[in-house]
């Protein structure tokens, strides 16, 4: 990268790239809340003490210490060592304030975005954290990191380190409110330890990090140690204080979720956040639990649920037909599901971004319809006329008029029974196997499998380990599995990573549905380069609809609580933050 003087800056950049004012903070609309010289976030205890060990757990195992490629399966929580130029606060929908950073410099039309670095910021080895860092993690991730950085950062024309504490991101347009936030997140990673390795391998050697903890020991696939670095530059910034308060965090891994349960309950670790509602409701009658040694709380939250469905692989021929993947949406009886397994804990989902203002309701309306009809003959007649409901049972497990429902739209598509049972078309055998890395979720695949063969289609389960499951979906060697697709609080760059046609056929991309829709990539557009809060609503509306009505996924549940369940040895702050649980930097160790 070439670099210049800020003299010659002034002569190469329009008056209002170079002529911002520095911020200490930066919100996507509106104005941040927290002002200049404030002293810490309100959901953290800034006189929390400093000690303890807290010890967490996780499922499967790891073979790598690098989250940032596509090979390998990373560990846990490695985030904990690397800071980013910003830092989101957890009680506002989009907003970063200065971490590595101490100020920004963003002009109104958004059209670049200018860090200054903190002097004191540094690398754990005592070296600074410079410009030319940045300049090499953004190369890097691009050239070398997983799928999603090109795509995530594929709006930014260059990247030049002015000064050795100074980095200007210049963007191929204006008018992108998020993208100078999204390069705020940029994790920077130091360019000189990485001059002797290859980035693009796993490694078990713990890497070197600028933030509040470093990995100080290993037990390859079984354990990881992390200590919290004695006098890092950045413990008493805004953004840290009353945060990252254990010496040690230890995370032990467990082959499946019963073995970890019983390990909580023995006490080998100290916090569980639960996600089978079955164990919350039936499985939390130890000891420990009913003489208070144990809590047991629900922690109401705001962030967006996002998608959790059965997801298709529409690469493969037996999904590429919509009438298809209709037909499988009234397979699922989700109300006898819930009641049977979830002791009717869950939500059902109605949006790729339920639980946030972003949902589609009713019929479109507005801004939402104008978006719309720009490509009115582009897309299904249903998402003008009715408003998307999933297929609904009484919950008596029998779901006769869903299934005779299914059985007509395959009917009327021409997929006919042959001797085995099992429906075909034009050679297209509707059969196909659902492929999951975690044993628990067979109870809820089984009665769907039942259902399925109702209608004249064939599937089965497999249960594969971590390894295979992140290399099988990396590679979308697959036919269905249960996946996700989360939410942040202001959707925007991401959107093209989930569901644009250039992420379908590159490996370990998030677009494991394999979408190729242009007026998809249109609206990815658009809400990348949404002008307005409002803007961004109707836009993400309209997206919502598109992808709801083209049955990618089937719907699956969610919930707006954490649950989680602590020792008593340990302390939360009284104000809790809507959009994160903060155990690892908002907790700590004292009665």
């Amino acid at each position: 990268m070439l670099k210049y003087s800020l003299l010659t800056l002034a002569f190469l950049l329009p008056f209002s790239a170079w002529a911002a004012d520095p911020v200490h903070g930066l919100a996507i609309h509106g104005e941040p809340k927290y002002k200049a010289g404030f002293t810490h976030f309100d959901y953290v205890n800034p006189d929390a003490p400093k000690g303890g060990t807290l010890r967490l757990s996780a499922l499967g195992t790891y073979d790598s210490l690098n989250p940032f490629i596509i090979k390998g399966n990373p560990a846990a929580n490695v985030g904990l060592i690397y800071n980013t130029l910003l830092t989101g606060s957890s009680d506002e929908p989009f907003t970063e304030y200065g971490d590595l950073a101490a100020t920004m410099e963003v002009p109104d039309d958004r059209s670049s975005a200018t860090f200054n670095i903190r002097p004191e910021a540094k690398w754990n080895d005592g070296k600074d954290v410079t410009a030319d860092d940045v300049v090499w993690s953004y190369e890097t991730l691009k050239a070398k990191g997983a799928p999603f950085y090109g795509a995530y950062y594929s709006d930014v024309d260059t990247v030049t380190a002015e000064t050795p504490k100074r980095v200007t991101f210049k963007f191929k347009k204006a008018g992108n409110r998020e993208l100078p936030l999204i390069v705020g997140q940029l994790p920077v990673l130091p360019k000189h330890y990485w001059a002797t390795r290859k980035f693009e391998e796993t490694t078990l050697e713990p890497p070197l990090g600028s933030g509040a903890y470093k990995i100080s020991a290993i037990d390859a696939g079984r354990s990881m140690t992390f200590e919290r670095v004695k006098g890092w530059w950045g413990e008493n910034l805004p953004v840290n204080k009353g945060r990252y308060n254990f010496d040690t965090i230890v995370v032990d891994y467990y082959r499946d979720t019963t073995v970890a349960v019983e390990a909580f309950f023995a006490g080998r670790y100290d916090v569980r956040q639960e996600n089978v509602a079955k164990i919350w409701a039936t499985g939390y009658d130890a000891p420990a639990v009913k003489d208070g040694r144990i809590k047991k709380e629900e922690i109401e939250n705001k962030l967006p649920a996002g998608m959790q469905g059965f997801v298709m692989n529409t690469r493969k021929p037996v999904f590429a037909d919509r009438a298809v993947r209709q037909a499988l949406q009234y397979a699922f009886d989700f109300e006898w599901s819930n009641k049977a397994m979830a002791h009717g804990a869950y939500k059902r989902t109605a949006s790729y971004f339920e639980n946030s203002e972003y949902a589609a309701k009713g019929l479109p309306q507005g801004r939402e319809l104008e978006i719309l009809n720009e490509f009115k003959s582009e897309l299904p007649a249903e998402v003008f006329t009715q408003e998307y409901k999933n297929p609904a049972t009484d919950g008596s497990g029998n779901a006769r008029d869903n299934l005779r429902r299914a059985m007509q739209i395959l009917d009327e598509a021409g997929y006919t029974i042959g001797t085995d049972g099992v429906r075909t078309k034009n050679g297209v055998r509707l059969s196909f196997e659902i492929v999951d890395n975690q044993p628990e979720f067979e109870r809820w695949v089984l009665p769907f499998i039942r259902n399925l063969k109702r209608i004249g289609i064939d599937a089965n389960f497999r249960v594969v380990d971590d390894s295979q499951y992140v290399a099988r979906m990396n590679d979308f060697d697959f036919d269905m599995t249960v996946s996700g697709f989360g939410q942040s609080l202001s959707p925007g760059n991401e959107q093209r990573e989930f569901w644009g046609s250039d992420k379908a056929d590159a490996k370990g991309s998030r677009n494991i549905i394999g979408i190729k829709n242009p007026v998809v990539d249109k609206l990815c557009e658009k809400i990348a380069n949404a002008a307005s809060q409002e803007e961004l609503v109707a836009t993400t509306k309209a997206l919502d609809r598109v992808l709801l009505w083209n049955y990618f996924v089937i719907p699956q549940w969610h919930t707006n609580v954490w649950k989680v369940a602590y020792w008593a040895k340990f302390q939360r702050p009284a104000n809790q933050a809507p959009y994160g649980l903060g155990i690892t930097d908002t907790w700590w160790a004292g009665k």
